[in-house]
């Protein structure tokens, strides 16, 4: 059974469990492997990106912070000059989906429009490398329905309706509930 996105919120949270503010998330299934691309939601995701800028002044603080085990960013943005000093540290960063990227578009000659908009709430979203399946973060169940329907439509808009077969919304340590396009 599918139900409407206003409806299957209020039972997202009549079943969830927790005492904490939970994380909604959202599952969608594509008809194809190897879409990616980002949106900006709209009331962002209820959590703080942590994101930081490597350009010429603060290239070396990074990459000897990196070699020394700390990682305090969930973001890394770059600029085009400083990539090959950032070689050094791919190791490191790769497993962990933290190296910046063209596709992704973290190499940028402008970082600080990037971060800024980073920062404000855009996301990247992508299938998985085997399965034509999304997994993204819409918000937070403290989020009133309006702000969680706003962050849904602006993902579906992004991701384009004719590429979505099923929609499934979930919280943390909840069932799936289908959700109708």
């Amino acid at each position: 059974m599918n139900w409407v996105l206003l409806c299957a919120l209020k039972l997202l949270r009549d079943v969830t469990l927790t005492k904490f503010d939970g994380t909604v998330e959202i599952h969608i299934n594509t008809v194809e492997k190897g879409l990616r691309g980002s949106v900006q939601l709209p009331h962002g995701t209820g959590r703080e990106v942590r994101v930081k800028i490597a350009d010429d002044k603060t290239i070396d603080a990074i990459v000897e912070s990196i070699n020394g085990g700390k990682i305090d960013f969930d973001v890394l943005i770059a600029h085009p000059g400083v990539m090959s000093k950032l070689a050094r540290v791919a190791r490191i960063l790769g497993p962990k989906g933290l190296m910046p990227n063209p596709k992704s578009g973290t190499i940028s000659p402008t970082p600080e429009k990037v971060a800024d908009k980073m920062s404000k709430g855009e996301i990247q979203w992508k299938t998985e490398a085997d399965f034509p399946l999304i997994h993204q973060v819409l918000g937070k169940l403290s989020f009133k329905d309006e702000q969680l329907q706003d962050n849904f439509k602006a993902l579906v808009k992004s991701i384009d309706q004719i590429k979505i077969s099923k929609i499934t919304i979930k919280s943390t340590m909840s069932p799936g509930i289908k959700v109708e396009l």
